[in-house]
């Protein structure tokens, strides 16, 4: 039995009759009742009964015939999967991301990959970037979304893409004194109530922006410590405190927060795209080149 025999029978039913089945699918009548019959030796009893006109499926060509439409249908699902699949028009991405992204760059590179990849199911895990590595090593991400101020590591199974510099903005209550102003200078937050994020173990990102400010000769006062970034803003919105952001999450933000350029920081965050090293997947290529396409500058 083959595909052959299964699409030459479900033919020759759709069509009511051979003649007419050999006409749809440009073959002689011959290869289809030769194929037939090929198929009712094996089968070992007849799926037509050839005495009546037009003919009729038997009972077990009432059974046969459902079962090998199915049958095709799921080969012809099968042959595109596999073929979107090879293409990356096709399967799954794990993408793990900063919180930080959903202010910014995420929601429309996600709107523009699925505009050419409206098959390729997304799985979309918020993970902080020293947490990416393993999640990449494990497999249960395909590309990691990091922000990183100063130096980080480049493990040799990693690649890095740096995708942006994001300079940093205070984040400031719209009622403080600093915030009708077109900039500050680091020396104005010093003393200031400061909201640090986010709060985790691992995590350096929150210690190297106050060193950053220390450094710059600004002490300020660590208020409060958040989770994560939606924290961090909900407080400095509720007059708690001030905090640093890249810029481009004061884009499309809050608009009970005021974010104000620090006019003499020379130091920046990174947004960085983390893979695999040897990611060969046609699906991230093709989630990278957008991913790149669609960050500022």
């Amino acid at each position: 039995m083959n595909f052959r025999q299964l699409r030459y029978l479900c033919e020759v039913v759709e069509a009511g009759s051979a003649v007419h089945a050999a006409e749809r699918l440009f073959v002689a009548p011959t290869a289809i009742s030769m194929q037939l019959s090929q198929l009712e030796e094996h089968l070992g009893g007849a799926l037509f009964d050839r005495s009546r006109r037009p003919m009729e499926l038997t009972s077990l060509g009432k059974y046969f015939y459902p079962r090998a439409k199915e049958l095709l249908a799921q080969a012809k699902r099968l042959d595109e999967e596999a073929h979107g699949i090879a293409s990356g028009k096709r399967g799954w991405l794990g993408i793990g991301f900063v919180r930080s992204t959903l202010f910014s760059i995420l929601p429309s590179v996600i709107r523009r990959f699925r505009e050419s990849h409206p098959d390729v199911q997304l799985d979309l895990v918020e993970v902080l970037s020293e947490y990416q590595a393993e999640r990449l090593r494990e497999g249960r991400i395909h590309i990691g979304i990091s922000r990183y101020i100063g130096e980080f590591e480049h493990p040799q199974d990693l690649a890095h893409r740096v995708m942006f510099d994001d300079p940093f903005v205070v984040a400031l209550p719209t009622n403080h004194p600093l915030a009708r102003k077109k900039s500050v200078h680091i020396a104005d937050l010093d003393g200031t109530p400061y909201i640090v994020y986010p709060k985790d173990p691992r995590s350096p990102y929150s210690q190297r922006a106050l060193a950053v400010l220390r450094n710059a000769g600004a002490n300020p006062v660590v208020a409060y410590e958040a989770v994560e970034i939606h924290t961090a803003l909900a407080l400095v919105a509720a007059g708690l405190g001030v905090t640093l952001v890249g810029r481009s999450v004061a884009e499309n933000n809050r608009r009970d927060i005021a974010f104000v350029p620090v006019s003499d920081m020379t130091i920046s965050s990174k947004m960085v795209a983390v893979t695999r090293a040897n990611e060969t997947g046609k699906t991230v290529e093709a989630f990278l080149e957008v991913l790149l396409e669609r960050t500022p500058g």
